[in-house]
């Protein structure tokens, strides 16, 4: 048989087929080369590959984990150098409390500067600012600075920039216009949300640690050290920072259509949180274990965080508006499980099974509340909207607080885990009673936010 002779470039004469004639035969040979079977690296790949694949994702990310890492820390640390040199938990729950309320008046108008003139423009001298006011509180303290002093020094820090919404208004920006924008966006909130988790997780305790191991100032320092270096690299990775909007279209976020009832149910699952965190002091602290209470707390904080990352690896059926009444039912059911834990066994170590457990419905709910909070923030007010939802959950904190130390102060530490049960009941309530019977359409009309809403083909 002849065999083939290759011209010029030795490639292209392989990829031409050879026809030669045997007998009374014509046949043909082809000569390219043959398809190799698939690699690993080019199989499909999971959501979270997909995800920190696009350009820039993974050193904005990094860099805001770092900055976000303090907001656990500063209550712990502020509460731990106040009581440790002035003798008194009352005034460190004061301090705080104030602080918290000035950082719920002054945030959104934080995230509508940064919405309006850029994040690298408005994150950097609000953290700043924010810094100095936390360095003011340890001075004051440390030299023993009249009380009021506390007061106007912790408020200041409320000017600190919403770093998780800024993340999130990353993702939106990335993925608009993608055909898998839907998709992308429910794996990068339900990423935001295991961070959340994973950040009040350590926080804590490594605030705990510092106060403790060190002198009580270290919480303190380490946690402004933290949020300036974070917020100033997050705002160095200019790529993918979203553009600013000095006249956004459309309404102010509150204002938008299905805003308001959302940020009721933020308001109603922020007071799950917060009686959580109370009441569960509380226990422990009756069971002779109050050092404990801290792991305890970690313990729901994990089973949260790894839900949410379980949760943004699956596409979930339905439209966002038909899920958040399950996941509320969901959370109202868990939460049940350490009410049952605490008033039949008093056992603490049952009780944290049981808040791991629970744990597990909180992150699917946010993930839900915040992705239509997304969709109903009009264009180019992302920040301002996130942060709005940001408000809602620390009014519910700190009602939550008070409900749940009220309880346990006038009833019993047990029956405490009543008030996240009621809590998480009127979330519920809340979306059945003001969104409907929803099925795939939202009751408010189409999407704010239209590329986030387009389904993935």
């Amino acid at each position: 048989m002849p065999q083939p002779t290759f011209h010029g470039r030795r490639t292209a004469s392989r990829d031409t087929p050879l026809f030669t004639v045997t007998a009374d035969t014509l046949v043909a040979v082809d000569f390219a080369p043959r398809g190799r079977p698939k690699k690993p690296e080019d199989r499909e790949r999971g959501p979270y590959r997909r995800l920190f694949a696009l350009p820039g994702a993974r050193a904005f990310t990094v860099w805001n984990l770092v900055a976000r890492l303090p907001m656990g820390m500063f209550s712990v640390s502020a509460v731990m150098m106040i009581a440790g040199t002035r003798g008194s938990y009352a005034l460190a729950g004061a301090v705080v409390a104030a602080g918290l309320a000035a950082t719920a008046v002054v945030a959104p108008w934080t995230a509508r500067l940064v919405d309006r003139y850029g994040q690298a423009r408005i994150a950097l001298p609000a953290t700043v600012f924010a810094v100095l006011g936390s360095l003011a509180l340890l001075l004051c303290v440390r030299h023993g600075a009249p009380d009021w002093t506390l007061f106007a020094a912790y408020a200041a820090t409320a000017t600190t920039p919403n770093t998780g919404g800024m993340s999130r208004a990353r993702w939106a920006h990335l993925l608009k216009g993608r055909a898998d924008a839907a998709e992308g966006l429910h794996t990068a909130n339900s990423f935001e949300q295991a961070a959340d988790e994973l950040c009040f997780m350590l926080g804590p305790v490594l605030a705990a640690f510092l106060c403790s191991a060190l002198f009580p100032e270290a919480g303190t320092l380490v946690g402004a050290a933290l949020l300036l270096t974070g917020v100033t690299l997050f705002a160095a990775q200019r790529s993918t920072e979203p553009p600013a909007e000095r006249r956004a279209p459309g309404r102010a976020p509150f204002r938008a259509p299905g805003m308001r009832p959302l940020l009721v149910v933020c308001l109603a699952t922020g007071a799950v949180f917060g009686s959580m965190e109370v009441v569960t002091i509380a226990f422990a602290d009756t069971q002779g274990h109050r050092a404990a209470a801290g792991a305890v707390l970690a313990l729901q904080a994990a089973g949260s965080c790894a839900a949410g990352l379980a949760y943004g690896a699956v596409r979930p059926a339905g439209s966002a508006w038909s899920r958040l009444p399950l996941c509320l039912a969901a959370m109202t059911a868990l939460m049940a499980l350490p009410l049952l834990a605490a008033v039949l066994t008093g056992s603490l170590p049952l009780l944290a099974g049981a808040l791991l457990v629970a744990g597990t419905a909180t992150a699917p709910t946010m993930v839900t509340t915040m992705t239509l909070v997304q969709r109903c923030t009009p264009e180019g007010r992302l920040n301002e909207g996130m942060t709005l939802a940001v408000t809602g959950l620390l009014g519910g904190i700190a009602c939550g607080s008070a409900a749940g130390g009220w309880v346990v102060e006038h009833v019993s530490a047990a029956a405490g885990y009543g008030v996240p049960v009621a809590a998480a009941g009127a979330a519920l309530l809340t979306a059945l009673a003001l969104f409907g019977p929803l099925g795939p359409r939202s009751p408010f009309g189409p999407s704010n936010r239209p590329v986030e809403s387009r389904p993935a083909h």
